[in-house]
């Protein structure tokens, strides 16, 4: 499956510290992710760009043919831009030498995000979607979603995501 290529936005250079939410999709909609395993060494890999490029992962969900995740750019320099490419980059490579495939589709979806509104939104939405896929009945049954900056506990009631153990 073949996507063209999104347009960025014109007039934005994508340094800095913005917010972003970003959806990758396994190359063929694979569902590559249903294993912990190959999670884990995605994460890894993701993580190391965040690090290098300047970033925290404020939220994230791995399913089982594509990735969402919420990063922020922790200093002026962060480039929204080369974390994306590193990010594909590494775990592409590391995954083609564990599995010999390939993992990413070519482009993915980004969005900048411009208000704490919208990136509780997303937050919202990217904890949320194994309920909505019908995965669990309770988000906290998920085994690869999270934040590497909060805790569950903490994105959860951030967020208001619906639990059955607790109030809305």
């Amino acid at each position: 499956m073949r996507t063209s290529r999104p347009e960025r936005i014109r007039a934005f250079d994508y340094l800095g510290r913005y917010r972003y939410f970003l959806t990758f999709c396994t190359q063929g909609r694979r569902r590559h992710f249903a294993h912990a395993d190959v999670v884990t060494l995605v994460r890894t890999q993701t993580r190391r760009a965040a690090t290098e490029e300047g970033f925290a992962i404020s939220a994230y969900c791995y399913m089982p043919d594509h990735v969402h995740l919420l990063v922020t750019g922790l200093e002026e320099q962060s480039d929204g831009r080369r974390f994306i490419k590193a990010a594909k980059q590494y775990s592409g490579y590391v995954f083609a030498r564990s599995y010999g495939d390939r993992l990413w589709q070519r482009y993915g979806y980004e969005r900048v995000l411009r208000s704490d509104e919208a990136t509780l939104a997303v937050a919202r939405y990217i904890v949320n979607n194994p309920l909505r896929a019908n995965l669990v009945k309770e988000v906290r049954q998920y085994p690869f979603l999270g934040s590497d900056v909060y805790g569950l506990d903490a994105v959860l009631e951030a967020v208001g995501a619906w639990c059955p153990s607790r109030p809305a």
